[in-house]
């Protein structure tokens, strides 16, 4: 009896991955252009550059998941596909977490290494006389000073706001395994609108952080690490946010997702959760110690 083999579909040759690699490259030269317009002071491109580099990647991201979903709806997926997606999200979430431990590995090198190298006798009174070692570094060589960003208010807020949004994240989850839709939608909604929420409260911070407190991208290494961090965190919470609100149309007005068929759901609620992990750490690492 010959041997049966479970199909496996093979997309066709799509135009995503580059024009999403045109994105990244426009958003790489955009940053790497404004950052030091910002902290010169002049007007530059960099903006402009960096706001279509989004812009590209907003259009990549609707236009793949729209081929995506054409071709789960049309059940053209074996098991197999399935599993391959599973590996493909748990590796990409692998990559982003070695992303962060990057960040965080520069912000321990720069607190408890460099800190401690510049307080040293002749270290200190050959680079930087003046220097006094602790954190954070409030005080630049040329003699700016800046505020530290304290945990309570906005920062704390935002962490609340994150935990509810993984808490209510989980009981969209257990809807859909309960085939309950209405639950789904409500919690899948409300958690789209904590999302939202908390970018608006980040950039508050960020303009109460620039015009009260003098702390900027040029604020010396503590300004530094202070807006790498939590501006690619932002820009995480944006990409996990588009992608949640594209969820929730897709389950309230299509009815896409089963009970037995709902990984790209179940993939977004992975990438939110890891999105909110990586905020609790960052809580504790950048404003609290």
């Amino acid at each position: 009896m010959a041997e049966q083999h479970e199909k496996y579909y093979v997309p066709a040759q799509s135009p995503w991955p580059i024009v999403g690699s045109i994105g990244l490259f426009l958003i790489a030269v955009g940053a790497g252009t404004l950052v030091p317009d910002i902290t010169s002071g002049k007007s530059g491109y960099g903006g402009w550059i960096l706001t279509a580099g989004i812009a590209v990647i907003i259009f990549m991201m609707v236009g793949w998941f729209r081929h995506v979903i054409h071709e789960s709806m049309n059940n053209l997926y074996s098991a197999q596909m399935d599993r391959s997606f599973r590996m493909g999200m748990m590796w990409f979430i692998f990559s982003e977490v070695m992303f962060f431990m990057a960040f965080f590995g520069a912000l321990f090198y720069a607190r408890v290494l460099a800190v401690s190298w510049l307080g040293e006798g002749s270290t200190q009174e050959f680079l930087w006389p003046e220097f006094e070692s602790h954190w954070p570094l409030v005080k630049t060589p040329d003699g700016t000073e800046t505020t530290a960003m304290g945990w309570q208010g906005l920062p704390l807020y935002n962490t609340l706001i994150l935990i509810a949004s993984s808490v209510t994240c989980w009981f969209a989850e257990k809807g859909l395994e309960n085939n309950n839709r209405k639950q789904i939608s409500i919690f899948l909604g409300i958690t789209v609108l904590l999302g939202v929420c908390f970018l608006f409260l980040q950039v508050e911070e960020y303009l109460h952080a620039y015009q009260e407190m003098n702390l900027r991208l040029d604020s010396g290494i503590y300004g530094n690490t202070f807006f790498m961090l939590t501006g690619f965190h932002g820009m995480h919470v944006t990409i996990g946010t588009l992608m949640l609100f594209i969820m929730f149309v897709r389950i309230a007005f299509f009815g896409h997702f089963s009970k037995e068929k709902h990984f790209a759901f179940q993939a977004t609620a992975w990438y939110w959760h890891f999105v909110d992990v990586v905020w609790v750490c960052l809580f504790i690492f950048v404003y609290i110690l």
